[in-house]
């Protein structure tokens, strides 16, 4: 990758480092498959069954709460709330991000405490916010009592033991890893259609770089560098530079990274999101509290980069960050395994 030291600017786990803009590679395009770790490899079967794990209610303490209530991919990959529901209408702090192209992140969480997609998968289901389920214990032993579960996983993964908390994970994480929207308006400029963007969109991808968003935003998901290995974050500090949205949006409240690692230089760190879909996926941020892209971008501008951008300019960044929508592909629902002559929820 070639790249140009540009700039400094106080932002990598609570030290000034030196910024790099990354010229020739600041835009890449985004593969259409997915790796997948060693111990994981993407079968069929197991996507299969992970889909239907990811849709299944019955993973929640009173079978009310999916994968896909806050990360639907019938949609956009989230649930548009500045929050989700959870079980017996609980409610987090931080807003869901979207599950789409997230194969292609080399950490999970706004603050990166789970170095894969597989760790990823079992927080939800135990969280008291969430699924709400009380153990590993209690998740293993639930889906025991669905006969077409112990098939299927025995199918999948073999073995005694091969229904467990672990292979659950497995399973979901297989699914999440055909979840790639690929082919993007930009996608396809940058394989050479110069006709797939509009005069705008070609402007705002110069202001990209000009205004300095690709110092983070890079990569094929435009989220970080592409080849940092798996559980090593690609962090920023947000907010970098004071303003009048950090009250008006409450942006310092959380401290983010802080919370897992209680180290001082990890306050208000983040896991840079990706830009793709970013369009379709408000409100904004890692507490929702923004609610139009436009107005995202000047958040951004303002307090990461300390400028100001005129409402044109605006409007230009906005136009090319709706030329990384990408291609969804169809997901049908699943069929999902009965448990005849009975329930598994209680009152």
């Amino acid at each position: 990758m070639n790249v140009l030291l540009k700039s400094v600017l106080p932002i990598f786990f609570g030290v000034t480092l030196t910024v790099l803009s990354v010229t020739a590679s600041a835009f890449e395009v985004l593969p259409e498959v997915a790796p997948a770790p060693a111990d994981n490899p993407t079968t069929p079967a197991k996507v299969e069954l992970g889909k239907q794990l990811y849709f299944d209610q019955r993973l929640s303490v009173n079978g009310t709460v999916s994968c896909n209530s806050c990360h639907s991919v019938m949609a956009n990959g989230t649930d548009n709330r500045p929050v989700s529901v959870g079980v017996f209408d609980k409610r987090g702090g931080r807003s869901a991000p979207t599950v789409w192209n997230a194969a292609f992140l080399s950490t999970q969480f706004w603050d990166g405490r789970a170095a894969s997609l597989e760790d990823q998968a079992k927080g939800p289901i135990l969280a008291g916010v969430e699924m709400g389920m009380p153990s590993e214990a209690a998740v293993v032993a639930r889906l025991k009592k669905i006969p077409g579960y112990v098939t299927q996983f025995k199918a999948v993964f073999g073995g005694e033991d091969s229904l467990s908390y672990d292979n659950v994970a497995r399973a979901i994480a297989a699914f999440e890893r055909t979840l790639i929207t690929p082919n993007s308006a930009v996608d396809r400029h940058l394989k050479g259609d110069k006709s797939a963007l509009s005069a705008a969109a070609k402007r705002g991808m110069t202001l990209m770089e000009k205004v300095g968003c690709t110092s983070c935003h890079t990569g094929p998901n435009y989220s970080g560098p592409g080849n940092l290995p798996v559980g090593q974050g690609f962090f920023q500090r947000f907010p970098s530079f004071p303003s009048k949205y950090d009250k008006q949006y409450d942006l310092k409240a959380d401290l983010g990274r802080h919370e897992v690692t209680q180290a001082a230089a990890d306050k208000h760190m983040w896991r840079v999101p990706t830009l793709r879909n970013v369009a379709l996926t408000a409100p904004y941020f890692h507490n929702g509290s923004v609610p139009t892209l436009d107005e995202a971008v000047r958040v951004m501008a303002k307090s990461q980069l300390n400028k100001e951008l005129t409402n044109a300019e605006v409007s230009d960044i906005v136009a090319f960050l709706d030329g990384l929508n990408g291609e969804f592909p169809k997901i049908t629902m699943p069929r999902l395994p009965e448990t005849p002559n009975g329930t598994l929820l209680e009152e």
